[in-house]
C-alpha cells in the first residue's frame, strides 16, 4: 500500500477509533479531550489527501475498494474542515443543552461517540471505490446521524429523527433494489459480477439498456432521499431544524453532498450503458424540481435554522444542474459551489447558537433585528444569508455563473434559463431574510454579548481562512485540471 492510500484510509480511521475510545472513558473532561484531541490530525489528514488529490487529478488512486480522484479528495478537505469545526463547537453547544435523550448519566460521552463514527462514515464515503461499500456507508451515517438529530430528546426532535429514519432508509431501501438489478444485468451479460467502479464501467456496453435503466433509475431516486432533493426532501427541514447545530452544520455541509458524489459516480459508471444524455436529464429534472419546491419556502417568514434548510435543497439543485450539464466549465463550478456552499451553511448553523441566547424566539419564528441586539452575531448571520444568496462576491455567485455558462455551452439553454428565474426568486426571498434578520424591527431580544459568541467567530474566522484556501488551491495546484477547464469552458 502506497502512502497515498495509507494516509487516505488514516482519515475516517482516526475519528472511528476515537468514537470508540470515547464509548468506553468515563467522565465529561475526557470524552471532549478525546475528541478535540481526533479533530486535529483529522483535520491535517483530510487536507493533505484533498492537495494531493487535487494535484495529481490525472493520476487518480483508483482500486477495488479505494478511490482518491479529484472530485472525492477536494470534498474529503471540505468534510474534515467542517467537522473539525463542529467538534470543536461541541463543548459550546453541550454546555447550553439542558436536556438529552441520553439522559444525564453519560449525555458528553454518547454524543461524541455518535458524532465521531458520523463524521468517519463521512469521511469513509468519498473513498469508497466500490458502490456496496458506499452504500453500506451511507447507511451507516443514517444510524449514526438520527441518534444526533434526537439528541434534545424533546419530542419534536424525536419525530424529525423518526421521519429521517423512516424516509432515509426506505430510500436507500430502493436503492439496495437498484443494486440488485444492476446485478442481474451484469449476470446477464455474461460478465462477472462487481460493484467496484470500474467494473461497472468496464461492463456497462454489455449491459442490457432496459436493465442498466431501471438500476439507474432505481439507485437515484433512492439515493436522492438522502441528498435532500425534491420531491423526496421532507426529512430535511425537520432534522435540520432540530439537530444540535454542529450537527446541522455536518448535515448540510458535509453529508448532502457526499451522497449526491455517489450518485455522480453512478451516472459516470452507466453512462455508456443507459446512455450520456439520458443520465444526466435526471440530474437535470432533480435539480429544476428541487429548485421549484425551494423558492415559495424562501419567500416565507421562516424559523431560522428551518430557512437555511430549505436553502439546502436550493443549492443541492444548483450541484445537480452543474452534473446534469455536465462540460468541464459546468463540473470546475460543482467544485467551488460545493466549498463556498460549506462554509456558508455550516457558518450558518454555527451561528444558531448564539442567535438563540440574543433571540430565543427564533428557535421557531423568524429572526428579526438581531444586529441591534448584538452586532456581532447580527454580523456573521448577515454575511452567512449574504453568501447563501449569491450576493457578490460571495463564491456562490461565482459557481453559479460558470454553471450556468457550462450548460449554455452543452445545449441547455432552455433549462438554464429556467434555472436563473428560480435562482432570482430565491435570491429575492433570501435578501428580504436578511434584511429582516439584520434591520429588522427587534422583538424579544436580549442585551449584551452572548457566552457562546466568541468560539463561533473562531470558528468562522477559521473556515473563513481554510475553505477558500482550499477553493484557491484547487485553482492554482498544478496538474489540478480546474484551471485547465476554466480555460476550456472560456474558450
Amino acid at each position: 500500500m502506497t502512502s497515498r492510500a495509507i494516509i487516505a484510509v488514516a482519515v475516517p480511521a482516526v475519528p472511528l477509533l476515537a468514537g470508540l475510545a470515547i464509548a468506553g472513558i468515563p467522565g465529561r473532561r475526557a470524552a471532549e479531550r478525546v475528541a478535540l484531541a481526533s479533530a486535529v490530525p483529522t483535520a491535517v489528514l483530510a487536507a493533505i489527501t484533498a492537495v494531493w488529490a487535487l494535484s495529481a487529478s490525472a493520476r487518480p488512486l483508483s482500486g477495488h475498494w479505494l478511490c482518491v480522484d479529484a472530485a472525492g479528495g477536494a470534498l474529503v478537505g471540505v468534510i474534515g474542515v467542517i467537522g473539525a469545526a463542529s467538534v470543536a463547537l461541541s463543548p459550546t453547544y453541550l454546555a447550553t443543552a439542558r436536556v438529552s435523550l441520553f439522559g444525564e448519566r453519560r449525555p458528553h460521552a454518547h454524543y461524541y461517540t455518535a458524532m465521531l463514527l458520523f463524521w468517519a462514515a463521512l469521511l469513509a464515503v468519498p473513498l469508497a471505490a466500490n458502490l456496496g461499500a458506499a452504500w453500506l456507508l451511507i447507511e451507516a451515517t443514517t444510524a449514526a446521524s438520527a441518534l444526533l438529530v434526537a439528541f434534545s430528546g424533546k419530542p419534536r426532535a424525536l419525530e424529525a429523527a423518526w421521519k429521517y429514519l423512516v424516509l432515509t432508509s426506505l430510500g436507500l431501501g430502493i436503492a439496495l433494489l437498484g443494486l440488485l438489478v444492476l446485478q442481474l444485468a451484469q449476470q446477464r451479460a455474461g460478465g462477472p459480477l462487481g460493484l467496484a467502479y470500474t467494473s461497472i464501467r468496464a461492463a456497462g456496453p454489455a449491459l442490457d439498456h432496459r436493465l442498466a435503466l431501471l438500476a439507474y433509475l432505481l439507485l437515484l431516486v433512492g439515493l436522492a432521499a438522502k441528498i435532500g432533493w425534491a420531491p423526496v426532501h421532507n426529512w430535511l427541514p425537520d432534522a435540520h431544524s432540530e439537530a444540535p447545530a454542529p450537527v446541522s452544520a455536518l448535515l448540510s455541509a458535509a453529508l448532502l453532498p457526499t451522497v449526491l458524489l455517489v450518485a455522480w459516480r453512478i451516472q459516470q459508471a452507466l453512462a455508456t450503458a443507459v446512455g450520456g444524455p439520458t443520465s444526466r436529464h435526471v440530474f437535470l429534472f432533480f435539480g429544476l424540481a428541487s429548485l421549484a419546491v425551494a423558492v415559495p419556502f424562501l419567500w416565507r417568514a421562516l424559523a431560522w435554522k428551518r430557512l437555511l434548510a430549505y436553502s439546502s435543497l436550493e443549492h443541492m439543485g444548483v450541484i445537480a444542474l452543474g452534473i446534469g450539464f455536465g462540460g468541464p466549465l459546468a463540473l470546475a463550478g460543482v467544485i467551488v459551489h460545493v466549498a463556498g456552499h460549506a462554509l456558508a451553511k455550516a457558518l450558518g448553523f454555527y451561528v444558531a447558537m448564539p442567535l438563540l441566547e440574543v433571540q430565543p424566539s427564533t428557535a421557531s419564528h423568524p429572526a428579526r433585528g438581531v444586529a441591534r441586539a448584538d452586532g456581532v452575531t447580527g454580523a456573521i448571520a448577515g454575511s452567512c444569508l449574504a453568501a447563501l444568496a449569491g450576493l457578490p462576491p460571495s463564491p456562490l455567485f461565482v459557481s453559479e455563473l460558470m454553471i450556468a455558462i457550462g450548460g449554455i455551452r452543452a445545449g441547455s439553454t432552455p433549462v438554464v434559463v429556467i434555472a436563473l428565474i428560480l435562482l432570482s426568486l430565491g435570491f429575492l426571498g433570501l435578501c428580504h431574510a436578511l434584511i429582516e434578520a439584520v434591520a429588522g424591527r427587534a422583538s424579544g431580544t436580549r442585551k449584551g454579548a452572548p457566552s457562546t459568541r466568541r468560539p463561533v467567530l473562531v470558528a468562522a474566522l477559521c473556515c473563513l481562512v481554510l475553505l477558500p484556501a482550499l477553493a484557491a488551491a484547487a485553482l492554482a495546484l498544478p496538474g489540478s485540471g480546474i484551471e485547465h477547464a476554466l480555460v476550456r469552458g472560456l474558450a
